[in-house]
């Protein structure tokens, strides 16, 4: 085989798979994938990134940034929380083609283990005044795609603990 069979081989029907294979595969970058995912609103502040994934925030910003260049993630700004000491401002969430990539590759079917491991995670007082922070609304797409139904343990235990 040539170097130029090769490189067709490279820009083939496989060559975004393994892109967003590779985006998707680092350690960092899953890990904000997966608290995102989690999260109640799926629009986290940097420290709240930052406790729930263990990495430093410099670590994290590196890696947003790569997230948000490819499409998939994008910074959201809560004007009136500018300027608020205790507040966070900036948050950082899916866009439409972040939430359809997922989907394509299945993450989205986690969301309900992504969320209990959230809420089940211990929270400072600080990333609990963030996590209750007000935040920008997600485009509708992006909310619809994330929305899943809470299962309802009444009915799951059949009435027996009432």
């Amino acid at each position: 085989m040539s170097e130029t069979d090769t490189g067709a081989a490279d820009a083939g029907p496989f060559a975004e798979q393994q892109r967003l294979f590779t985006l998707l595969s680092q350690d960092t970058r899953h890990l904000i994938i997966q608290e995102l995912l989690g999260h109640p609103a799926h629009l986290m502040s940097l420290a709240e990134l930052e406790y729930m994934t263990g990495k430093s925030q410099a670590a994290i910003k590196d890696q947003l940034e790569t997230l948000i260049d490819a499409g998939l993630l994008a910074r959201y700004t809560y004007d009136p929380s500018e300027g608020t000491r205790d507040l966070p401002s900036q948050f950082y969430g899916f866009t439409e083609q972040g939430v359809e990539v997922l989907h394509d590759y299945k993450y989205l079917r986690g969301l309900p283990v992504a969320r209990a491991l959230y809420e089940n995670t211990r929270k400072t007082e600080k990333i609990k005044r963030h996590e209750s922070a007000p935040r920008p609304e997600l485009p509708d797409a992006v909310a619809d795609a994330l929305e899943f139904d809470e299962p309802d343990l009444d009915a799951i235990d059949g009435g027996t603990n009432r």
